[in-house]
């Protein structure tokens, strides 16, 4: 998009004739589209211009389903990646060792 944007500022300031853009040659002001097509050419033969697609219409279901939820008088659920775990990150060696049905508890006895 900023070559779009720079494409089209070059351009109008050779049109017009301003500062020392006028002078330029015209290969140099129309480098910016050129480069805009080519980024463009290379985002959709790597997938990003689809991804972002997908993830654009993903929120948009998402932000519906909590809408519709909401109209009908529920509460929307959280979103399961966002819930904390009910146990901190260094509790797990000492969680390892009160629950007996893990293989460390059973080799210990």
């Amino acid at each position: 998009m900023a070559f779009l944007i720079l494409g089209i500022l070059l351009l109008a300031l050779k049109l017009a004739e301003l500062g020392p853009v006028g002078a330029w040659s015209w290969w140099v002001v129309l480098l910016p589209f050129a480069l805009a097509s080519a980024w463009w050419a290379f985002s959709d033969s790597i997938g990003l211009t689809q991804r972002r697609a997908m993830d654009k219409m993903e929120e948009v279901k998402a932000a519906r389903r909590n809408r519709n939820l909401e109209a009908l008088g529920l509460v929307p659920r959280r979103d399961r990646r966002e819930r904390p775990s009910r146990f901190p990150a260094g509790d797990s060696a000492r969680r390892s060792a009160k629950d007996p049905s893990s293989a460390d508890a059973a080799d210990r006895r």
